[in-house]
């Protein structure tokens, strides 16, 4: 597992290394990354202040070049390092800014890869209220699970309410799992038409012909995107 991180958010610049009840978010996010018991656990840093900090909370940390566009572009170089012989076939690609994450979302993400035609597989989580429903901020997959199943192929990623019609919303949670040759094949490929006009860096594997597939759990984990934001995770995690 892989936690892609950089200090120049522009949201809230220097992010990672905000402290949460004396701790590094980035740290926080590293320990739920471990008690998940997937597999090993590293940081891909792009600046050496977040590595001196994971390495001092006895985690792993690979740099790597600041300069790089998303957080795929640097796990998958932080792959390259880590693993050259490609003894992992599945990296999950965790978001530094989820430091009250549930640590059986990290398990429940790789249940989609259980089917060999799946290339990715991420989370989706209920849409509970209106506002949800309406805000850009949060991105909805177009997605429908049988009776009795957990895990749907997910058609379309979205900004606005979609689909249309009487029926549940999916709130998309942006954790990914990639089959190794699938997120090579990603990071190689151009931006695409929707992807730019959507602002949706997923939908250039679908417009690509990728399968990507959702496993839903009970409710969207917090992310940490503004000083309100960091001010109700040190609240919550107090």
């Amino acid at each position: 597992m892989l936690i892609p991180a950089r200090l120049a958010a522009s949201r809230l610049p220097g992010k990672p290394l905000a402290e949460i009840g004396g701790v590094p978010m980035i740290v926080h996010v590293l320990r739920r990354a471990e008690a998940a018991g997937v597999g090993p656990v590293a940081v891909a840093c792009g600046d050496e202040a977040i590595a001196e900090a994971v390495r001092a909370a006895g985690g792993r940390a690979v740099m790597t070049d600041p300069a790089l566009p998303s957080g795929s572009d640097r796990v998958w170089a932080a792959l390259q390092i880590l693993d050259p012989v490609a003894a992992h076939d599945v990296v999950i690609n965790l978001q530094g800014d989820l430091p009250s994450l549930p640590p059986a979302f990290l398990r429940a993400v790789l249940a989609p890869l259980a089917d060999a035609s799946v290339d990715i597989s991420t989370l989706v989580a209920p849409v509970g209220s209106a506002e949800e429903a309406a805000a850009a901020s949060v991105v909805k997959a177009v997605c429908a699970f049988a009776d009795g199943c957990d895990v749907a192929p997910a058609l379309y990623f979205s900004r606005v309410a979609v689909p249309g019609g009487d029926g549940p919303l999916w709130h998309h949670v942006g954790i990914y799992a990639y089959r190794r040759a699938a997120l090579a094949r990603f990071v190689a490929l151009q931006p695409s038409p929707l992807e730019v006009r959507e602002k949706l860096e997923q939908l250039r594997a679908l417009e690509a012909g990728m399968r990507i597939a959702v496993a839903r759990v009970d409710h969207a984990p917090f992310g940490v995107d503004t000083p309100a934001d960091l001010a109700r995770a040190r609240a919550e995690l107090a």
